[in-house]
């Protein structure tokens, strides 16, 4: 089957010997180029892959390129991605280049709470995030967010048997256009948060859900 969905150890095996790695439900490398206009050759080249649409994601930087591979509508690696692989890898080489884990990490930030389908809408809504389907199709409070731009890390919640007394010692700052803050803070507002301060607005905004984890709406504004 072409999209037949793979073990998190057939995954791994599957593309090891590629340079490729999976990583968290994705298939991950990277292609060294040593310029920017190299790299959007790269990219170019594999974008053109048959296929490649719903499964591939790049990232070109100054002198590499990123790529990742996932079956989009399954949200997971299946045989289409290996297949893929192998002719990103292909591509790399008609370039004299190869495809190399290099540092491939994927990062992901776990929010502790109580209650978590009441704090949950706050941080969709101050991140602009989209919810992360759960595996059987079905959204469940405790299921991920993710940016729908795949830029930034996905957030997850996990279930605290107690309360927390002592203040966060971390926060997210949400840096936005100066134009989207106030329709993000009444969002957030909306999804259940609150202002905690102002004092410094426009530069930013103090937020907190329901439990008191805080996060900041900031702006270029109010710092000059």
């Amino acid at each position: 089957m072409e999209h037949a969905k793979l073990s998190r150890t057939d995954a791994s095996a599957a593309v090891t010997g590629l340079g490729w790695r999976y990583v968290l439900g994705e298939f991950r490398t990277e292609v060294q180029t040593g310029s920017l206009p190299l790299a959007a050759d790269v990219a170019g080249r594999a974008a053109a892959v048959p296929g490649a649409e719903g499964h591939l994601r790049m990232d070109v930087r100054a002198d590499r390129v990123v790529f990742s591979l996932q079956t989009a509508e399954l949200a997971w690696v299946t045989t289409r991605d290996v297949e893929l692989a192998r002719q990103i890898s292909a591509v790399a080489q008609e370039f004299r280049l190869t495809t190399r884990p290099g540092r491939v990490q994927v990062i992901e930030i776990g929010i502790d709470a109580m209650d978590i389908p009441r704090i949950r809408p706050f941080w969709k809504a101050v991140l602009g995030y989209a919810d992360e389907p759960g595996r059987d199709g079905t959204l469940q409070p405790e299921d991920g967010l993710i940016d729908p731009l795949g830029q930034g890390p996905a957030v997850w919640f996990q279930q605290m048997d107690a309360p927390r007394p002592q203040r966060n010692r971390i926060h997210f700052d949400v840096s936005v256009p100066h134009d989207e803050a106030h329709q993000r803070i009444q969002d957030t507002i909306a999804a259940g948060g609150t202002v905690v301060s102002d004092a410094e607005a426009p530069a930013f905004w103090v937020l907190a859900d329901p439990e008191g984890n805080e996060a900041c709406i900031t702006s270029w504004q109010g710092r000059d």
